[in-house]
């Protein structure tokens, strides 16, 4: 892998942050990650940090304060961050959730995995890809 990247996570579980943290390390040490643990920190990391702009969003959908749909919503609102790549990162597999999501702007929805293994493999794939409208990450 050529260039950093920087992913940012936006789950309130420390143990699903620890997870994807975790597979980010096997797949490269070339990539950073910022985590927030619901919508409204990662609005206003992302907001206050005029220079931060990391190459892909992972969202989860149930959190407290602002869900994954609310804070959605604000990020294809806002100018600066509209084009930024947004994954629903969740533990739901329902297709209208994935329909809903992918309505309000989501990039691709991918279906926590069961293991660390499978979740390198599904960020490999994003990671060598172009930003743009992902197939479901389902699909990996």
């Amino acid at each position: 892998m050529g260039s950093s990247k920087l992913f940012f996570l936006i789950d309130d579980d420390p143990d699903d942050q620890y997870i994807f943290q975790m597979a980010l390390s096997d797949i490269s040490n070339q990539i950073q990650c910022q985590t927030a643990d619901n919508g409204v920190d990662a609005l206003a990391w992302l907001h206050k940090e005029s220079g931060y702009k990391p190459d892909f969003i992972f969202l989860d959908l149930n959190m407290p304060l602002m869900n994954g749909k609310e804070c959605l919503k604000e990020i294809v609102k806002s100018k600066s961050l509209r084009s930024i790549p947004v994954v629903i990162y969740s533990t739901s597999s329902n297709p209208q959730e994935i329909e809903a999501c992918m309505q309000l702007g989501a990039t691709d929805f991918v279906t926590k995995p069961t293991s660390v293994s499978k979740l390198a493999s599904i960020l490999c794939r994003f990671l060598s890809s172009t930003p743009s409208r992902y197939t479901t990450g389902l699909n990996f």
